[in-house]
């Protein structure tokens, strides 16, 4: 399904380091995802996989013309249906990897993603939950290479895991950091983002693979905290003059974020802002109601929001 104004180009394969591939889905919006693949040798791995079928088996198309065998292992970096759906064309050949609360958080929400766009081509789903999961960190080995999976969460979710590939200073991120896409924080946490976000600069990482958008670098930390710090000054500030979450969204000005696809996530950060101006540490992340909130973030677009997947 495209929205009318915006144009979806067919993905493509990047090598963005020696045996590290990104697998990009333009144009980086509503459940329009990236991908990544490790090779050396003749192991591989795979981070993330698609929304719908079809474009799962276009992921895998691509991962075959790079590796022969399947990949030993396919980490889901979150909950998030874009980043999971696909797991059935792989498994059970690739072992499938996530955090804990990424397991369970699948299991509760199932194919809830896809009643939110009912026009859209989702396929046949087996929804294919991960086999191997971890509670902070893991390493994995793709041949001679390693892959760092980190839990930073609460960030973009609850369940977050970032995956770091420290010979080749390359990091897919997740949904943690996106390019050209409004950051989206109402399953974890705008205060945990930023703090994941310091973390992962910590790693002093070249290349940065987004969840979503276009292939970029450090530029991508500065850029996802400038945007969160924004909207927890908004919330501070709104929350002061009695306003609700929609009423800052709709007063606000967009600035440098105007470009931004998918602006109305602005009312969900809100939502979340204001439910952490006072918040304990161990209440960062705590559910709030995403059915209501998208209600209103399609509110304040005007209509549904824009998915092509």
């Amino acid at each position: 399904m495209t929205a009318p104004g915006r144009t979806t180009a067919a993905p493509h394969t990047l090598e963005v380091a020696d045996g590290v591939f990104a697998y990009v889905q333009p144009d980086g919006g509503w459940c329009v995802n990236n991908a990544g693949i490790v090779r050396d040798g003749s192991s591989a791995a795979l981070v993330d996989t698609a929304a719908t079928v079809a474009r799962a088996r276009a992921l895998r198309t691509a991962v075959e013309r790079l590796t022969a065998a399947p990949p030993e292992v396919l980490v889901n970096t979150h909950h998030h249906g874009d980043h999971f759906f696909g797991n059935q064309v792989f498994a059970p050949r690739s072992l499938v990897v996530a955090h804990e609360l990424a397991r369970v958080e699948m299991a509760q929400a199932g194919l809830g993603l896809t009643a939110m766009w009912p026009d859209v081509d989702w396929g046949e789903i087996d929804l294919t939950l991960p086999v191997l999961t971890f509670r902070d960190r893991i390493t994995l080995h793709t041949g001679a290479l390693r892959l760092e999976l980190m839990h930073v969460g609460p960030a973009h979710t609850t369940n977050d895991v970032v995956v770091w590939v420290p010979e080749r200073r390359v990091l897919f991120s997740g949904d943690v950091l996106l390019s050209g896409a409004t950051p989206y924080c109402l399953m974890g946490s705008i205060e945990g983002s930023l703090r994941a976000v310091e973390r992962l600069r910590g790693l002093g990482a070249t290349t940065i693979v987004p969840g979503h958008g276009p292939i970029g670098g450090p530029e991508l930390l500065d850029a996802t905290r400038d945007y969160l710090e924004w909207v927890r000054s908004l919330a501070r500030d709104g929350t002061a003059a009695g306003l609700t979450a929609l009423e800052i969204a709709r007063a606000a000005d967009l600035g440098p974020f105007s470009e931004l696809l998918d602006s109305e996530r602005l009312v969900g950060n809100l939502h979340r802002a204001c439910a952490e101006l006072d918040a304990r540490d161990d209440e960062l992340g705590r559910p709030l109601d995403v059915v209501a909130s998208f209600r209103e973030m399609v509110e304040f677009h005007g209509r549904l929001p824009d998915c092509h997947a």
